[in-house]
């Protein structure tokens, strides 16, 4: 399994629930606080050309928003 990265930020209702669906499937990531780490929201913009969290990274797929079909797609998650 590629390594999930999220890039998220305090009061982010969608960041949540991108986290939670993460964990019920059982998936492990790493979440990058773009308001507290200076470096994660400057890799945000400048590698990713993304300003909105949720910011996604699943191997060279990046999902920008809120976007669970898409991640269930990228995941291969049938429900």
């Amino acid at each position: 399994m590629e390594k999930i990265t999220i890039y998220t930020q305090p009061d982010c209702p969608p960041c949540d629930i991108t986290k939670r669906f993460l964990s019920e499937y059982g998936f492990s990531f790493e979440t990058k606080n773009i308001k507290t780490d200076h470096k994660a929201k400057k890799e945000l913009i400048e590698k990713y050309q993304s300003y909105s969290t949720p910011t996604i990274v699943i191997g060279d797929t990046i999902i920008t928003g809120f976007n669970l079909e898409k991640l269930k797609e990228v995941l291969n998650i049938e429900e």
